[in-house]
C-alpha cells in the first residue's frame, strides 16, 4: 500500500536561525518534535499556562492540517502538557506556530531555548459539506451521552 505525499514549506523565522527546524525522533514516528525559540528560560510554575514560541511558520496544502500535541515523556515525568490539545494549526495560518504549554506538575519546570516541548502531527481534513434538516436518521443510542453506557 503506498500512501500519498504532501509538501509542506517551513520558514525559520528571524532570529530563530539556531532553532532546531521539527524533526522525527525515529523511523515511523508520527510526529515531529518541536523546539522551544524562547528569549531566556522561562519557568513555569504549577497550574501556570504559557505560550510558547517556535521560531518557524508553514503553508501546508488544504487537504492537511497540523495538530499539536503534548511529549509523552514531559507529561508522565513533569507534568507538562498542551492546553488545548490537540492544538490546531490550519492551512490557511501563515504566523508563528506557538504552543500552550501548562504545568499540570507539583514542581516549577524551567523550559529552555531549544527543548524539545511538543510534537506536530499532520492529519488529513476532509471536505465537509453540512446539510440542515429537520429530523437526524435513528440510532440504537440515540441521544445517549456522558456516562450513558454505565462505568
Amino acid at each position: 500500500m503506498s500512501l500519498s505525499s504532501f509538501e509542506v514549506q517551513i520558514k525559520r523565522l528571524a532570529g530563530h536561525e539556531d532553532i532546531k527546524l521539527p524533526q522525527k525522533m525515529s523511523e515511523l514516528a508520527s510526529g515531529f518534535d518541536l523546539h522551544a525559540a524562547v528569549s531566556e528560560p522561562i519557568i513555569l510554575s504549577p497550574g501556570q499556562r504559557e505560550l510558547i514560541p517556535t521560531g518557524f511558520a508553514l503553508s501546508m496544502p488544504p487537504e492537511l492540517e497540523a495538530q499539536i500535541r503534548p511529549r509523552s515523556g514531559l507529561a508522565y515525568k513533569h507534568g507538562i502538557t498542551s492546553l488545548n490539545s490537540p492544538g490546531t494549526i490550519d492551512a490557511d495560518y501563515r504566523g508563528e506556530v506557538k504552543v500552550l504549554l501548562i504545568n499540570h506538575g507539583q514542581e516549577p519546570f524551567t523550559i529552555q531555548r531549544n527543548e524539545r516541548i511538543a510534537q506536530m502531527v499532520f492529519q488529513l481534513v476532509p471536505q465537509i459539506n453540512l446539510v440542515e434538516v429537520t429530523e437526524l436518521t435513528e440510532t440504537e443510542r440515540g441521544s445517549g451521552g456522558f456516562g450513558h453506557t454505565g462505568r
